[in-house]
């Protein structure tokens, strides 16, 4: 199968309203395409893997992606996502070590790479970019915080519909409002909630008898928003 044609625009083309370098102005934008690439993933496919030396930047132009370690015994953990305009690598960037999870693309995607020098260079120059990589930084430790609180207190049916509504919060719904926008397998989701595959597939039909959600195949709709967060124990 040959690769898609998808022209990439320049940064100061890009029509994302979301992303931080929205901060740059229109020369600045001009001067990182000059320095950027771009490449064609295909579902399944890393863009890179733990433990691989940092030597850039990952924007995603067009995609949906995963970040996940390995623990013990090879088990698979994921701990975030990425959609279009976000960003990847950059915690490894900034502290010159080695990528601390690996990038999977969960659907054809497009991710442009941008050079460490000149990302660097316009960190110094830019205190609007570093204002808001800076709450990257601190919304990935509260994340991380608020994860580790989660695998300790709650039942593994809460955290599976908090992992559901996660995945709501980042992707979500589809044109009839209801159903997620990213197809996840049984095991993926596991590994967001910390569970078994097993348990997972064991609870999300518990969820769907009760009437929080809809299995439609791979496919998980959310019946009732409301219901499902006060499964997941969130009341704020």
């Amino acid at each position: 199968m040959s690769k898609p044609t998808t022209k990439i625009p320049s940064c100061s083309e890009c029509g994302s309203k979301s992303s931080i370098f929205c901060a740059l102005s229109k020369d600045e934008k001009d001067e990182l395409s000059t320095n950027k690439g771009s490449n064609y993933y295909k579902k399944g496919q890393a863009i890179f893997y733990e433990g691989n030396q940092s030597h850039g930047l990952y924007c995603v132009y067009k995609g949906k992606v995963k970040l996940s370690k390995l623990g013990e015994k090879g088990k698979e953990q994921v701990i975030r996502f990425a959609k279009t305009a976000d960003i990847l690598g950059y915690r490894s960037l900034f502290s010159n070590e080695p990528y601390q999870a690996t990038a999977t693309a969960l659907e054809d995607s497009y991710i442009c790479h941008l050079s460490k020098d000149k990302f660097m260079g316009l960190m110094r120059e830019n205190p609007s970019l570093s204002w808001k990589t800076m709450q990257l930084l601190s919304n990935d430790l509260k994340s991380a915080e608020q994860h580790l609180i989660n695998i300790a207190q709650k039942t593994v049916k809460e955290r599976i519909a908090e992992a559901l509504l996660l995945l709501q919060a980042t992707f979500g719904f589809m044109d009839d409002n209801k159903s997620i926008d990213v197809i996840l397998t049984r095991s993926e989701i596991a590994d967001i909630a910390g569970t078994t595959t097993e348990t997972t597939i064991r609870t999300l039909a518990i969820l769907n008898t009760e009437g929080h959600i809809d299995l439609k195949g791979k496919r998980i709709i959310i019946s009732d928003v409301i219901s499902l967060t006060r499964v997941a124990g969130i009341y704020d």
